[in-house]
């Protein structure tokens, strides 16, 4: 009984409208990472007893690019709560997209916080920031109460607006929505994941030897980095060609690069060193398996 009726919990969450945060999440003016997490909580709890689902803006089932999420739940989520406290600069360049997109929201605050110039026409709703309990208990029911009210006006007043309209006519932008096949979005996305990958051993985050399944390398000596990223992009497009890695520079030479191809997938492999010599002469193939 008792799992049928989480089943049935569970079923009415994913029927609920989306009501979507921005916040702090680490530490700021002097608040810790526990201390936004317990304000995530009341907001949340604010935000499914008005009989939404609560959803930080950067979150989402599937893997994607953070930034692609963040703009994209802005734009769709039927509200967005917003909590300035501290002014994060993140939190306040998502708010301004929000109110570009002049879709409903409703923006919080500390009572240690200021108000911001541009929003301040904006009501805030204030809370106190040691989250004193009376206190807050009258925050949320007067924040259910806001979103059910700006959520209903947003949809039955067709000339509702947060903010824009106020000061004239403007056109909102829109993001515009393109239906692809499966296999062009799992390739879409095995490409945004492999640029992902290429910044982060650039940068030092992943080490190559824990990303790498293949020993097949083309080796270039003698060489820049601009000119390895334009042999990368210029053999990626031979057919048969995957590339798992790289342009990868090998330490502690700064002109000793790698780029790692699989080796279960045929191509021509001389095709691909005479591109690479027409950029860099030092240039050989490296298969140690």
């Amino acid at each position: 009984m008792k799992k049928d009726t989480q089943l049935e919990k569970v079923k009415a969450d994913s029927q609920q409208p989306t009501c979507g945060i921005i916040m702090p999440i680490s530490n700021l003016d002097g608040c810790s990472e526990v201390h936004w997490s317990d304000v995530l909580s009341i907001l949340s709890d604010a935000i499914d007893l008005a009989g939404f689902s609560p959803n930080l803006v950067s979150h989402a089932d599937d893997v994607g690019i953070i930034q692609k999420r963040i703009i994209q739940n802005l734009y769709e989520n039927p509200v967005v709560v917003c909590d300035v406290s501290g002014k994060n600069p993140n939190v306040m360049f998502e708010l301004g997209m929000r109110l570009a997109f002049d879709k409903p929201t409703i923006i919080v605050k500390d009572d240690k916080t200021s108000y911001a110039f541009d929003t301040a026409p904006i009501e805030h709703l204030e809370y106190p920031r040691d989250l004193r309990f009376t206190k807050i208990v009258e925050f949320k029911e007067e924040l259910v109460e806001k979103i059910k009210g700006t959520y209903q006006k947003s949809t039955s007043d067709e000339n509702y607006t947060t903010f824009l309209k106020h000061f004239g006519t403007f056109k909102i932008p829109k993001i515009e929505t393109e239906v692809i096949s499966k296999e062009d979005y799992v390739l879409e996305e095995i490409k945004s994941l492999r640029n992902l990958i290429l910044r982060a051993t650039d940068q030092g985050i992943v080490s190559p030897k824990a990303l790498l399944r293949s020993k097949l390398m083309l080796c270039m000596r003698e060489t820049s980095k601009e000119v390895s990223k334009k042999v990368l992009d210029e053999v990626s497009l031979i057919e048969g060609v995957k590339v798992l890695n790289g342009p990868q520079r090998v330490r502690p030479s700064e002109a000793h690069f790698h780029i790692v191809f699989d080796p279960e997938f045929f191509f021509d492999r001389e095709k691909v060193l005479a591109i690479a010599k027409n950029s860099t002469a030092n240039v050989r193939w490296l298969d140690r398996n």
